[in-house]
């Protein structure tokens, strides 16, 4: 039987991984990564995000490191921040949207631990998508889902992302890729 070794934060803190995995309780948890409408989807978040960032008052990256509890550390596919939250090399307040891309191996069910984690830390907007299904939801105060059908909205801000939008540029970009 393999057995894992606990590693203390700071090891964590200091060591570059590749992929990057999350950090939980010791332990380093890989995440699904690497594939092309997976990345794709990351690419096209972010830029949307990004281009609009002035006016929504907001900066978004991929996979960064959320600390999400004293021994819990996430990495989220999209992370979206306040342009006044502090850009540390850890993100340690709550993120103003958390994304996470499916993978084919992901399933909804084992997304709901980070989720739970999100959720715990604060972050207001969970938000979770699926290239090959092509369906979206959004996370409740609770942690349940809700499927998304139109766009990702945050009420109260200008913020929204039409899926209808995303999708027409993963297929722009799948149709170049193999031509």
């Amino acid at each position: 039987m393999a057995t894992s070794s606990l590693i203390p934060v700071s090891e964590y803190l200091s060591t570059t991984y590749r992929p990057d995995c999350d950090y939980i309780d010791g332990e380093l948890q890989e995440r699904n990564v690497g594939e092309t409408a997976h990345s794709f989807v990351q690419s096209i978040l972010v830029a949307m995000f990004n281009a609009n960032r002035r006016a929504w008052k907001i900066v978004a990256g991929t996979e960064m490191r959320v600390q999400v509890a004293t021994h819990r550390f996430r990495i989220p596919d999209v992370c979206v921040q306040r342009s006044s939250d502090p850009h540390d090399p850890v993100i340690k307040r709550p993120p103003l949207i958390c994304i996470e891309v499916l993978s084919p191996e992901d399933r909804i069910h084992r997304m709901q631990e980070r989720i739970n984690d999100y959720t715990r830390m604060g972050v207001e907007h969970i938000w979770l998508i699926d290239p090959l299904s092509r369906k979206a939801w959004t996370a409740t105060p609770d942690g349940s889902l809700q499927h998304v059908s139109e766009a990702f909205t945050v009420t109260g801000t200008p913020i929204s992302i039409s899926l209808a939008e995303v999708f027409a540029e993963l297929d722009d970009m799948l149709t170049q890729t193999n031509s």
